[in-house]
């Protein structure tokens, strides 16, 4: 086919901003794991979706903000990472909050990590959080600010301006032939979005700092004779007490994790599911760069 086009498109933001949630009602399915939590997406996730004649890659990065930790470290720079990818750089900011801080830091990295040939596009979400002359007072600071090709106003929750983001993307990706199958919603292995369904999970569920401590792993997958999956996951966390808040007493809070993850794996997998959690004490898994690799960021950037 000749007249077909294909290309990256990149959603960057800081923590919270919604883009996951607006990456799951481009493709039309859950691809990308949502909590009310900042600094959920950990790894760069992409999802596919075919628009008129085009096949659009959706990439969704880890929220930009300032970096503490080595995991916040490989986070962001996977974030800058996937934006260098995208044909268009899609920048999320939330209309309730304006230019904040974090907003002005990655309007400042924009200019020296984006190339000529790169759209870049911005997208103001939660608009029904705020009035029109507000939205209009944003929509020029921001074009003053930098140069963006368009302004979209959405709401990711509701779905609202999606059809318009998708025709605007099918137009402007490059013309060439598709990447995946036309049927394909997701380039992530299984077993990762397994182990990110068990964490949305935990996250979801546990509170204060306890989320950003932990890490789940699937470390076994067997397909079964009778179609099923056996599926071993291990939660490490840092200390032993944050071993028994997981757990919850009597284990009661894996067991409603383990109940949920199984349920959503289920759809996913198109088959029974036997999930099986270990929660682990694992006290430098931060510095451990098997660790990194399992969630798809890269240990080398943790030295930069």
């Amino acid at each position: 086919m000749t007249d077909t086009r294909c290309g990256y498109v990149s959603l960057i933001g800081e923590p919270n901003a919604g883009k996951s949630t607006l990456m799951n009602h481009l493709v039309g399915a859950k691809v990308s794991i949502v909590t009310h939590k900042v600094q959920t997406t950990r790894a760069r996730i992409r999802g596919i979706a075919m628009e008129d004649n085009a096949q659009l890659v959706f990439v969704d990065t880890p929220g930009l903000f300032q970096t503490r930790r080595n995991l916040d470290k490989a986070m962001v720079a996977a974030a800058w990472s996937g934006a260098n990818d995208g044909d268009i750089v899609v920048l999320m900011i939330e209309a309730h909050r304006g230019i904040t801080p974090g907003v002005e830091m990655i309007l400042d990295g924009l200019e020296g990590r984006i190339h000529k040939k790169q759209r870049v596009i911005l997208a103001i979400n939660k608009i029904d959080m705020v009035k029109s002359e507000k939205l209009l007072a944003l929509t020029k600071e921001m074009n003053d600010k930098y140069p963006f090709e368009e302004t979209f106003m959405v709401s990711a929750e509701k779905g609202f301006g999606i059809k318009e983001l998708r025709a605007y993307f099918a137009k402007n990706v490059p013309e060439g032939p598709w990447l995946y199958p036309e049927d394909q919603i997701a380039d992530v292995p299984l077993r990762l979005i397994a182990a990110e369904t068990t964490r949305e999970k935990l996250m979801l569920r546990l509170h204060q700092e306890l989320p950003y401590f932990l890490t789940v792993e699937t470390v076994g997958w067997e397909q079964k004779k009778d179609g099923s999956v056996r599926i071993d996951q291990v939660v490490y966390v840092i200390r032993e007490r944050h071993k028994g808040i997981a757990l919850g007493p009597k284990g009661q809070t894996m067991k409603a994790v383990s109940i949920a993850s199984r349920t959503e794996l289920k759809n996913l997998v198109g088959s029974e599911v036997h999930l099986f959690i270990q929660v682990k004490v694992r006290p430098k898994w931060e510095n451990e760069a098997e660790r990194f690799t399992e969630m798809g960021l890269d240990f080398s950037d943790t030295r930069k």
